[in-house]
C-alpha cells in the first residue's frame, strides 16, 4: 500500500467534528485550570480594570463568590493577588507580612468559603505593597537587595500558611528564593504547603494591564531581576536552581510568547508545570474580538490549547471559569 497520496489521506481524520473529537492529541479539562483574581482594600464594589474587559478588582465578599463559581465550574484553583490602600505602602511593603494585610484577610475568606474544594494559592511579591513598585527591599543607591528582600519573603511566606494557602507563588524572580521559603514554611510546621516556583518569569512588556489591575507604584522597569526574552538557557539555569531548592511545582511566564522554552522545560523535569496566560495575551484577544477582529471565543480556546500542547499541566488565566463552564 503506497504510503504517499492517493493512498495517503490525513483528512480522512478530520472529516466530522466527532472524528475530530475523537483522535485530538490535546484536551482542555477544568482540572488544568487556575484562575488568577484581584481582591482590594477599601471598596464596596467590585471595580472594573479598564485594561481588562471582564476582570475586576473583587471585593471580599465577590471575592468569595468568585471562588464558589470556580468551584462549580470544576476549576483547579485561584491564585490570589492583593491590592492594598495606597496609604499602606510603604518602602519595605509591610502591608504583605501584616495578618490582617488584605491578601491575608482575603486567603482566610477563601478558604473558609471552600475548604479544600479549591487549591488556594497566594502570589508571594512585594511589588503590590511597596511605595516604590518593586519586588523587593531597595539599597540607598535604588537597586533590589536580593538577600534583604529574601528576609520578607521568609515573612511572606508563613504568613501567607498561617492563613490558609495551600500553595505560594514567590513570583519576585530573587536568587534563593525557593529555598528560603521552603526553610521558613517548614520551620512553623508547615511542610505540607506546596511551592509554585516562578521559574521562568521574564520582563515582558505583555504585562502592562496587571499595573492597572494591581495598582502599581512601579517607576521604571525589573529588568535587573527579570529575566531577558532573549534567553532560554537562563531559564533552564533557574529551572535547576528552583528544583534543587525544593519547588513542588514550576511555572513559565508569560505563556502565549514563550512557547518555545514551556516545551523545553516541560520536557527537562518530573514535577507538574504551569503556565501564566497574563494579563497582555487576555486583552489583546479581548480588544480584537471587541472591534471584531476574531471570534472570541475561538480564540481563547486555541490559545489555551496551544499553551497545553506546549507542555502546561496547568493553566493559570482570566478566562479559567468561564472556560471550565463549557465543558
Amino acid at each position: 500500500m503506497s504510503s504517499s497520496f492517493p493512498g495517503a489521506r490525513p483528512r480522512r481524520l478530520r472529516t466530522t467534528p466527532a472524528m475530530r473529537r475523537m483522535v485530538a492529541e490535546t484536551r482542555l479539562h477544568p482540572s488544568d485550570l487556575i484562575l488568577p483574581a484581584f481582591v482590594r482594600e477599601g471598596i464596596a464594589a467590585p471595580v472594573p480594570i479598564s485594561a481588562m474587559p471582564g476582570v475586576v478588582q473583587h471585593t471580599r465578599d465577590s471575592l468569595r463568590k468568585a471562588a464558589v463559581e470556580a468551584v462549580s465550574a470544576g476549576v483547579a484553583g485561584i491564585m490570589l493577588f492583593g491590592v492594598p490602600e495606597d496609604a499602606k505602602k510603604d518602602a519595605v511593603g509591610s502591608a504583605g507580612t501584616d495578618p490582617d494585610g488584605i491578601l491575608q484577610v482575603a486567603l482566610r475568606d477563601v478558604r473558609a468559603e471552600v475548604g479544600d474544594d479549591l487549591v488556594i494559592m497566594s502570589d508571594l511579591c512585594l511589588d503590590e505593597y511597596t511605595d516604590h513598585g518593586h519586588c523587593g527591599v531597595l539599597t540607598e543607591d535604588g537597586r533590589v537587595d536580593n538577600d534583604a528582600t529574601l528576609e520578607r519573603y521568609a515573612e511572606m511566606a508563613q504568613v501567607q500558611a498561617d492563613a490558609g494557602a495551600h500553595v505560594v507563588g514567590p513570583s519576585g524572580m530573587m536568587d534563593g528564593q525557593v529555598g528560603v521559603v521552603r526553610d521558613a514554611l517548614d520551620q512553623i510546621g508547615k511542610e505540607d504547603v506546596s511551592i509554585l516556583a516562578y521559574t521562568v518569569k521574564y520582563s515582558s512588556a505583555f504585562y502592562g494591564p496587571f499595573r492597572e489591575a494591581v495598582g502599581s507604584s512601579l517607576v521604571g522597569d525589573r529588568k535587573t531581576y527579570q529575566q531577558d526574552p532573549a534567553n532560554v538557557r537562563e531559564s533552564l539555569r533557574e529551572l535547576a536552581l528552583d528544583l534543587d531548592e525544593g519547588a513542588d511545582m514550576v511555572m513559565v511566564k508569560p505563556a502565549g510568547p514563550y512557547l518555545d522554552v514551556l516545551a523545553r522545560v516541560a520536557d527537562a523535569v518530573d514535577v507538574p508545570v504551569a503556565a501564566y496566560q497574563i494579563s497582555g495575551e487576555y486583552s489583546m484577544i479581548e480588544a480584537a474580538a471587541e472591534r471584531g477582529w476574531i471570534d472570541r471565543d475561538k480564540a481563547i480556546l486555541e490559545s489555551l490549547t496551544g499553551i497545553k500542547r506546549a507542555g502546561a499541566d496547568m493553566i493559570l488565566t482570566y478566562w479559567a471559569t468561564e472556560v471550565a463552564q463549557q465543558f
